[in-house]
């Protein structure tokens, strides 16, 4: 099991990952759209797994400085999920989507690296070697059941907005079942280009 910055910095990784994806694939609206809705998706996930596993923990153990860490944090998500809402209007591929998604992009590289330079650097001493794999799991574990969509309108702090997420992630999950996502056979295309 790995360490809770490893879980994060995976995702982090993802995230970029899918966004060179979608930027790869322009030309082609159907692949756009597939990795537009994955990139997406994944942005969602984290953003809430963050705020009901990770920052918790940053204002348990990090006090006065976890506090303002966090509330940071929390608006920059704000900010993300307000962005993740406006392409959710607009078609993939366009240049007004791209538009937000690479200044969306542009917010969560510096959102990240502040996460992985000092965030998460001051909490792993603080949690101890087997908390913070503890951690990893139920952030991991979490993003299985949180809203898969933006919802700049809920509440960002537990317990309200995991009660929040429960209730709205299944409509999201269902919304999901419409969608396309990229097939294996796009995933393996890419990983070998």
């Amino acid at each position: 099991m790995s360490r809770l910055t490893d879980a994060i910095k995976e995702d982090h990784e993802e995230m970029y990952e899918y966004h060179d994806y979608y930027k790869k694939s322009a030309g082609d609206a159907d692949a756009q759209a597939r990795w537009a809705r994955q990139l997406t998706w994944e942005i969602a996930r984290h953003a809430v797994g963050e705020e009901i596993i990770v920052y918790p923990l940053m204002e348990k153990h990090l006090g006065a400085q976890g506090l303002k860490l966090t509330d940071h944090d929390r608006e920059e998500h704000q900010h993300v999920k307000e962005m993740l809402t406006q392409l959710e209007s607009l078609k993939p591929g366009t240049d007004e989507y791209d538009k937000i998604l690479e200044q969306m992009m542009s917010s969560l590289r510096e959102h990240n690296n502040d996460e992985e330079v000092k965030d998460l650097p001051s909490l792993e001493p603080q949690l101890g070697e087997e908390a913070s794999k503890n951690a990893a799991g139920q952030f991991t574990l979490t993003k299985k059941f949180v809203p898969t969509r933006a919802h700049p309108s809920l509440p960002n702090k537990p317990p309200f907005e995991t009660l929040a997420g429960f209730l709205v992630a299944p409509i999201d999950k269902l919304r999901d079942a419409f969608d396309k996502f990229p097939t294996e056979e796009m995933k393996e295309a890419v990983k070998e280009s």
